[in-house]
């Protein structure tokens, strides 16, 4: 990947050029005229090579070659003059300057190709440098000692600013030259030829007392200051060279580093009050990319038939959620909550589903591809512990809440996809720290963000309009006594998900650090024991649950979604 400056004041010539380097997947920033290029070539520095049209208005590509081949940082900078202008006397002109070719528009891809190459088998900046390999090994640093005294010298050119900016007006020979000596010495030491050069050039005007170069001081040594920082630093992309996908990168490594570096000690990385107000401003459940995308192919499709859109939306929690939301918030003659996400489904019909779809967040699946938390595996544990719920309550005679708690299942662990949506390398780095700390995820969450998932899956729950039964599911499934109704349905679910974490069908991040106790020492089996026929065979029921989970996983497995 090359970094290329275009000088030209054709914005035909700029898209041209920039269509042929994006092929090659290059960065290019582009120049109308000789002071913006001037500009960009000093404050980008990364600039590998230059495309420079001669035929200009005002100052015109040829004066900007000399300025930058007398220039002692830029001069060997490497141009192109790539331009309409095909007198011989003009080209041979501008060969005599010094440039890399002279070549005549139109535009060959295969011409750039080759100029791009040239520049990059020697970069420019580099010949600024002693290598340090060879250097090391004639001066006998170690790379990191030779890497320090360049970092040394960048920061004595930065604190020698002011002086040198002053020399104008002060102009005092003698200190002066002192300074300027004590800069060179650890220059030629750290073998930066580009501060040698441009610090002897200086002494050399100050002996003859011509102190205007001076005047360009502070703008010179700050470049040869950020030389050298990009030296040290071969990954650093300045601002005004980023694409949008460099940008994204960036600000994605940043703040990731912000939670795998966080000293939770001091304090969550997000205060809770701050996490509440992020959920509030999520007006639809996030689905996962792949989730989102077949969702919108089904529901935009006039063919589609509902029962399709149905099957779908039922084996999502995403969708789930936001159908049931989207359809109790429909004026119908039964006001009741309606609780089936394929009653829903039908309610809505094709028409709203489709624009429910268009609008739905979206999470980018690498955000759950962080092994061993992927979204396959976290879908196989939310469908499991679904599907396990409604067995048990089939078991245990819980009629009424036999029909949704599947449903309830899929829902209780929404929050994790809300947190993924929000703070995208939260997720990962909490499940880590847990694991490494040897603690429980609530607790891990807790220190991170201030509260837990449930708390924040229970809250949007609540603010959105899902249904009483699944908000107490999500808020209190690790603590079915407290839940303030619905008790029967949270303690289901709370045992169905005890039951798949210790048969590891799929993973949700927290990791049992026992074996699987028994059902009746659970806080959900305190719940239901209540409810249960005295004849009910807990023992025989418990085999079952477990010879059930190992059934689900190998079913699952086959169906887990990627």
């Amino acid at each position: 990947m090359a970094n290329i400056l275009l000088l030209d004041d054709s914005e035909v010539a700029s898209r041209a050029l920039q269509g042929i380097l994006a092929r090659g997947d290059h960065r290019c920033v582009v120049a109308t005229n000789v002071q913006d290029a001037w500009k960009l070539l000093h404050e980008l520095l990364l600039i590998d090579l230059v495309f420079a049209e001669l035929k200009l208005p005002g100052e015109n590509g040829l004066h900007f070659i000399q300025r930058v081949r007398l220039d002692p940082l830029t001069k060997q900078v490497p141009i192109v003059a790539y331009t309409a202008v095909n007198h011989h006397d003009v080209i041979k002109k501008t060969l005599s300057v010094g440039v890399q070719n002279y070549l005549i528009k139109p535009y060959s891809d295969e011409a750039i190709s080759q100029e791009i190459a040239k520049a990059l088998a020697n970069p420019w900046r580099n010949l600024h440098f002693e290598e340090e390999k060879s250097f090391c090994k004639l001066t006998g640093l170690k790379p990191e000692e030779l890497a320090g005294m360049r970092e040394n010298l960048r920061h004595s050119l930065e604190e020698s600013i002011p002086f040198f900016s002053d020399c104008p007006e002060v102009q005092d020979r003698v200190q002066t030259q002192i300074k300027l000596n004590g800069l060179i010495e650890p220059a030629e030491t750290a073998g930066v030829w580009a501060v040698v050069e441009y610090l002897q050039y200086l002494l050399a005007m100050a002996e003859s007392g011509n102190w205007e170069p001076f005047k360009m001081a502070k703008e010179q040594l700050a470049y040869v200051s950020n030389l050298i920082h990009c030296h040290l630093h071969p990954d650093y992309i300045p601002d005004g060279l980023m694409s949008d996908q460099d940008r994204r990168a960036k600000e994605e490594s940043e703040e990731r580093s912000r939670w795998e570096f966080a000293d939770v000690s001091r304090g969550p990385v997000v205060e809770a009050s701050l996490v509440a107000q992020q959920v509030e401003t999520l007006l639809a459940c996030p689905a996962m990319d792949n989730v989102a995308a077949a969702f919108l192919m089904a529901s935009d499709t006039k063919t589609t038939h509902l029962t399709h859109l149905m099957d779908l939306v039922s084996k999502d929690p995403s969708l789930s959620a936001q159908v049931l939301i989207a359809a109790n918030k429909l004026e119908r003659d039964d006001m009741n909550s309606l609780e089936d996400p394929r009653t829903a489904v039908g309610l809505l019909g094709n028409l709203r589903l489709s624009a429910l779809a268009k609008s739905l967040p979206s999470i980018p699946d690498r955000h759950m591809r962080c092994p061993p938390i992927t979204w396959a595996q976290f879908w196989m544990f939310l469908v499991g512990v679904g599907r396990l719920a409604q067995y048990a309550a089939t078991a245990l005679e819980f009629k009424d809440i036999e029909p949704n708690a599947y449903t309830a299942g899929l829902l209780h662990d929404l929050g994790k996809l809300l947190l993924v949506k929000l703070y995208p390398f939260g997720f990962p780095t909490i499940v880590q720290y847990a694991d490494m700390a040897g603690i429980s995820l609530q607790e891990a969450e807790k220190k991170f963000i201030g509260c837990t998932t449930q708390e924040i899956g229970g809250n949007f729950a609540q603010a959105h309009g899902l249904p009483a039964v699944y908000t107490n599911v999500i808020r209190y499934v690790n603590t079915p006594a407290e839940a303030p109704g619905d008790r029967d349905m949270v303690a289901v679910v709370s045992l169905a998900r005890q039951i798949c974490l210790h048969n590891h069908v799929g993973y949700c991040g927290d990791t049992p650090k026992d074996a699987c106790p028994p059902v009746e020492e659970t806080a959900a089996w305190q719940v239901i024991r209540e409810r249960v026929f005295p004849s009910f065979n807990l023992r025989a029921f418990e085999a079952q649950a477990h010879e059930f989970c190992m059934a689900l996983k190998n079913e699952l497995s086959g169906h887990a979604r990627v």
